[in-house]
């Protein structure tokens, strides 16, 4: 009897850890919200989330979170604008930039950049950049999330959303179940990071309207006689006026190999459409008549290409 009841506590003890284990597991595979893509928007909303005392997991397919932060700004990251309004965004609701940026500033987030001790300045038109490495604020969100005890797994690559009762996403090392799931993986700007257009897919299945997808912050690409005669100016910037689809932006452009960048033209791109013009104002402020007249007198000797160059 006793080696029969021992192997019946046993077998029973089994059954229990068994049980426990399985409970334990689905808990730890169970969260309040899922967070697909550790970038800037995913891990913002991760720590914010967490210190409303969400329980949070946050995925990512890459090794590490943050990529494009770490090569925002030079690789110093462009953090924040000290001119940001609603008015400065493109929106097809621009009532929800209007809630959002009241609700959080900019000098809220660089309140946590002056918590972290973040050392910044400010360059032109309002533009705070780190004095040091971009890092600094990867390190900055991560230590954000840890202190709201977020839950981050890199390299899960995620295979499907589904939802049933609750949301399910699976990845290849596993499956886990949420009440919200959070789209933050951005779209389709730099393929070779690993920008895909999974989110656009998970948002059109589930029915969540879609703008159009078209380029925006982008430096402009010429070729044929176009290229040929921009090519020697390489590596020229100079201050200009960018002008589409009645806005300006008087800022620094740059000519390279490939065409034409530069603030002015990274910011104009995003307003400018296929088969449409935009304007460049090479001599802001000035005449161009009289500024060669000027020229001629003070240079008569010097030809149009002389005094062009």
């Amino acid at each position: 009897m006793v080696p029969s009841t021992a192997q019946c506590i046993h077998g029973r003890c089994s059954r229990i850890s068994e049980t426990v284990g399985n409970k334990i597991s689905r808990q730890a595979d169970t969260f309040d919200v899922i967070i697909l893509g550790a970038g800037a928007a995913g891990m913002m909303c991760a720590l914010t989330a967490g210190a409303r005392g969400r329980r949070v997991l946050l995925l990512d397919h890459a090794d590490e979170v943050g990529r494009k932060i770490l090569i925002s700004g030079g690789g110093r990251c462009n953090f924040t604008n000290l001119r940001a309004t609603a008015e400065n965004f493109l929106s097809g609701n621009p009532h929800f930039c209007k809630s959002a940026l009241a609700r959080y500033t900019q000098h809220d987030f660089i309140a946590l950049v002056d918590k972290h001790r973040i050392p910044w300045h400010e360059k032109t038109l309002g533009q705070l950049f780190c004095d040091g490495s971009a890092r600094v604020v990867v390190r900055m969100l991560l230590d954000e999330c840890a202190a709201g005890g977020v839950d981050i797994r890199t390299g899960h690559r995620i295979v499907d959303v589904t939802k049933s009762g609750r949301f399910q996403v699976v990845t290849d090392k596993g499956t886990f179940e949420a009440d919200s799931v959070v789209l933050a993986t951005g779209g389709l700007s730099i393929p070779k990071m690993g920008a895909t257009g999974f989110a656009h897919d998970i948002a059109s299945r589930f029915g969540l309207p879609l703008s159009d997808i078209r380029p925006g912050l982008v430096p402009l690409t010429f070729g044929g006689e176009m290229l040929d005669l921009i090519r020697p100016l390489s590596g020229v910037s100079l201050d200009c006026i960018a002008m589409a689809d009645n806005t300006a932006f008087p800022e620094a452009m740059l000519f390279t190999h490939r065409g034409l960048s530069g603030p002015a033209i990274l910011q104009i791109s995003s307003y400018w459409r296929d088969g449409e013009t935009i304007f460049l104002n090479l001599l802001p402020g000035t005449d161009a008549a009289s500024w060669l007249i000027g020229e001629k007198r003070t240079r008569p000797k010097a030809g149009a290409r002389a005094i062009l160059s």
